[in-house]
């Protein structure tokens, strides 16, 4: 198996008197530094992490920005935006720091809007397109499902978190039927990540879907741990600190080896599928 590679899903959170949080959250993560991500890395042998904004920093990317600048090129970064106030400028210099999309997350907020998603889609693809950025969407799969007639138009790539929230392992509904195809046409890519969030609770039938979408189009899927595993305690505030979810080093090498069999596989979608989309 490969010692080296992307984890294209991971967050960092910072000291919260330097990066403090939205107060409408809905929930509230632990510290996740920069240090801890490096050791993350190191325990599952990989060289390379994509940090996401999470939904707790709102469109206050500036923990973000801080650890893609520590991490000494070994990161990229999907940003969230405000739309309205973003200029051109700034995106060229985002971009210039190493963010390289912007992350829509329906999911976490509970705004289950295919309308909104398609709109958000719409009106952020014409400016992304000329910096090569990609969209990266967390939603329900019927909303992505809706919006899949907009997706294929777009002139930027959709990433879809989390194995897509994919709920038939077996492909044969119309949901998962138009997913494939968006997927074999080139027009998103799929994390395979996150089997703690998958509406499909077997692992055996994770394993048999993750082998389905490497063969449909294995230059689009990425793999990421979703580190460091947040989660809203069940009892839990908003603004309580919910522990992050115990997964082991060990359980990740043992879910990448099921979805990714091979060393080609594991070569393609560690390293060729993230240098082509977040430019290495």
């Amino acid at each position: 198996m490969l010692n080296e590679g992307c984890d294209s899903h991971v967050h960092v959170i910072g000291d919260a008197d330097r990066y403090p949080m939205v107060s409408e959250r809905h929930y509230t993560p632990g510290l996740a530094r920069v240090s801890d991500l490096q050791a993350h890395l190191q325990r599952l042998g990989l060289t390379q992490a994509v940090i996401i904004q999470p939904s707790v920093y709102g469109t206050d990317n500036q923990c973000l920005l801080d650890a893609l600048l520590a991490m000494q090129g070994q990161a990229r970064g999907v940003a969230v935006l405000d739309p309205h106030t973003i200029s051109m400028a700034t995106l060229r210099s985002l971009d210039a720091q190493g963010v390289r999309g912007i992350r829509l997350n329906l999911e976490s907020s509970g705004a289950h809007d295919a309308a909104l998603l398609q709109q958000a889609l719409q009106t952020w693809a014409p400016r992304l397109a000329e910096l090569g950025w990609h969209i990266q969407v967390y939603a329900p799969l019927a909303v992505t499902v809706a919006c899949a007639p907009a997706i294929s138009q777009l002139p930027v790539p959709v990433v879809l978190d989390h194995f897509a929230l994919w709920v038939d392992a077996s492909c044969t509904s119309p949901a998962a039927q138009c997913l494939l195809a968006l997927l074999a046409q080139g027009h998103i890519y799929i994390k395979l990540s996150a089997s703690y969030r998958s509406p499909i609770p077997d692992a055996a039938a994770l394993q048999v879907l993750s082998h389905r979408l490497f063969a449909t189009r294995p230059d689009r899927l990425l793999w990421a741990s979703d580190w460091p595993h947040t989660q809203r305690e069940v009892g839990h505030g908003p603004h309580q600190v919910s522990l992050y979810r115990e997964i082991s080093s060990q359980h990740l090498h043992d879910e990448r080896a099921r979805w990714l069999p091979s060393t080609e596989a594991q070569k393609q979608v560690l390293i060729e599928n993230p240098k082509q989309l977040y430019r290495f």
